[in-house]
């Protein structure tokens, strides 16, 4: 595969953990079909599509290495700016949108502690509906230097399926990989009480280098 480029990007590129139940199958089919080609041409109506189908999801299911931003809070997703919201408790909640152009590996907003993950059922409206608050998600919290840090994968209408890498009693680092929503969907970060947010809606975000909070 071709290097990264992205900001803050080593120039390594591997593919995300938990993609193989997708990926396998889809790079079997075209390595077969790809075989038959040579009995009979026919068999080519099935071998491109399956192999443009294999690159698509080779470069969908990219996770480029990254060097850490620095902030004290630093973007969990690849995307944009859906959102800035002021919530009841306090905090201020920023919601990314990630398209399926985008890297789906999810990293840790904040150096700390897992303290839990909680999956929740729900519908899957596309990840840009307001009403996508009730989609399936994985609800974190993280024990950090700000306190209880809250971050939520959220499945969009094609992404049904999120895995996280870590479970509740783990040690992350910041810029950690925590986790995949596999297909476009969306990550919402609450930020703690009395940190303002360095971002703006309609902006682009990298996971683990663009700088949530204001100094």
């Amino acid at each position: 595969m071709s290097n990264e480029s992205l900001p803050g990007s080593r120039g390594r590129v591997r593919l995300a953990r938990g993609v193989s139940p997708w990926l396998a199958p889809t790079i079997a089919a075209a390595a077969v079909t790809t075989l038959l080609t040579r009995r009979s041409p026919r068999w080519a109506l099935a071998a491109v599509p399956l192999a443009a189908l294999t690159g698509g999801m080779l470069w969908f299911f990219r996770d480029p290495e990254r060097v850490p931003g620095v902030g004290r809070l630093i973007s969990p997703a690849d995307g944009v700016v859906q959102s800035i919201d002021p919530w009841p408790d306090g905090r201020t909640r920023v919601a990314i949108f990630m398209s399926p152009l985008n890297v789906h590996v999810n990293r840790a907003p904040a150096a700390g502690a897992v303290t839990a993950v909680e999956h929740v059922h729900g519908g899957f409206v596309p990840a840009f509906d307001k009403d996508s608050d009730k989609n399936e998600r994985v609800v974190w919290h993280f024990d950090t230097a700000l306190g209880d840090l809250e971050v939520v994968q959220i499945a969009g209408a094609v992404a049904r399926r999120i895995v996280p890498y870590l479970t509740a009693g783990a040690k992350v680092a910041q810029g950690e990989r925590i986790g995949l929503i596999r297909f476009g969907s969306r990550v919402d970060v609450y930020l703690p009480e009395g940190v303002a947010p360095a971002v703006t809606v309609g902006q682009k975000t990298t996971a683990g280098v663009t700088r949530l909070d204001h100094a």
